[in-house]
This record gives C-alpha cells, sequence and structure tokens, in this order.
C-alpha cells in the first residue's frame, strides 16, 4: 500500500485484496477501482489539487505494481531525506518554514547515501552539531507543483536522530525563519502542520 499526501489530504493505493471493512467503512471518502488507464489517475489528481472534498481517496486494484508504476510516470520523482531529532529530555527539534511547521529534510544529492543525506540536511537547515542516527522511521509521499518539473512526487526518507539541546541556527537560504526545540506534544499541536510529519511523529511514538 502507498499513502500519497495530495493537498494534504491522503491518497491511498493498495490492494483489492487488501481493502477490507476497516477502509470501507469510513465516511467521506471516496473509492475507485483502477482501470488500468493513467488518465483515469490523473482525473483523481487534479480533484485532491483543486478540491478537498473527501477527507481521503482510495484506488485499489488486483496489480499493486502496475499501478504505482502508472502512478509514477506521471510525475517527477525527487527523493529527499530527513530527521526527527530527539533529545535526552524528550523534545524534539522543530522548523517553521514557509508558514508551515515541519521537520529538517532535503533533496538526496547524486551517489549520497540516505541516511548521510539526513545527517547533512539536518545539520545544515538548522546548525545542529552533536547529531547522530538512531533508527530508521518510515517513508512518506506527498505531491506537489514545480515550476521547472510540473507535477512532483517527493519522497521523503525519515530516520530517528539522537541531538543534543544546543543553540540552533535557521537556514535563511532555504527559507528556514525557525529552528527550535519543543516537546512532540507541543509540535503536534501547532498549525499549520503537514500531514506527512504528524505521521513521522506518530511513528516514533509507536
Amino acid at each position: 500500500m502507498y499513502k500519497i499526501y495530495i493537498n494534504e489530504k491522503a491518497l491511498f493505493l493498495m490492494k483489492t485484496s487488501d481493502l477490507g471493512p476497516e477502509w470501507m467503512e469510513a465516511n467521506n471518502q471516496l473509492v475507485s477501482r483502477y482501470p488500468n488507464n493513467p488518465k483515469f489517475l490523473l482525473s483523481h489528481i487534479d480533484m485532491m489539487e483543486k478540491t478537498q472534498r473527501f477527507d481521503r481517496v482510495i484506488i485499489h486494484t488486483a496489480d499493486l505494481d502496475l499501478l504505482w508504476k502508472d502512478f509514477k510516470k506521471l510525475l517527477k520523482v525527487i527523493k529527499a531525506s530527513g530527521g526527527l531529532v530527539y533529545t535526552k529530555k524528550g523534545k524534539v527539534l522543530a522548523i517553521y518554514r514557509q508558514g508551515y511547521w515541519d521537520l529538517p529534510k532535503g533533496k538526496i544529492d547524486k551517489g549520497e547515501k540516505k541516511r548521510a543525506a539526513g545527517l547533512r540536511e539536518v545539520m545544515e537547515e538548522t546548525g545542529i552539531q552533536s547529531l547522530e542516527i538512531d533508527s530508521k522511521l518510515l517513508t512518506t509521499y506527498h505531491l506537489y507543483k514545480d515550476s521547472r518539473y510540473g507535477r512532483v512526487l517527493k519522497k521523503t526518507y525519515w530516520y530517528k536522530m539522537k541531538g543534543e539541546e544546543e543553540t540552533l541556527i535557521p537556514q535563511a537560504e532555504e527559507d528556514i525563519e525557525k529552528a527550535l526545540w519543543m516537546t512532540p506534544k507541543d509540535l503536534l499541536a501547532q498549525r499549520p502542520i503537514y500531514q506527512n510529519i504528524i505521521d513521522v511523529i506518530q511513528a516514533s511514538e509507536d
């Protein structure tokens, strides 16, 4: 199963056999069977970009590999890596960028390892010096529009990291206005905050 955020609403691509009662009982959702036609996917993407009519959209098929392949063909895929940094006292490192609360992350350079990219991006965006990876968390997907590439699917690899509660320096050239320490509970209470960031924080607490 794949979960992709479009306009802050979740699009699920999944196998028909996994579409049990727990999925069908939700209110205000759209459930569609994939007819093996990429234009069908474009119509759903366009609808989700223009409206938040549904809380979530589900597209299901017997051949999930084909659905995922067709979906990616419509988009420019960019890979990124980032981190949820914890201190010994349980605080996390948050950033505020372009009107949203977020976590530090960035594009993986050509030939760069995912873990190394995550460490580099967190250090560059926040100025933190004492940092190490504790464990892998999850991979998130979100779709946005770019003037150069058109529609972009960003695939972000997230890691749980350990750090010291040191003074932070937000990277202004990346439009980061704030970099600060707060409890996970306080960060989850901030608005607006990206839905995939909520997923990352919740995954770290499972």
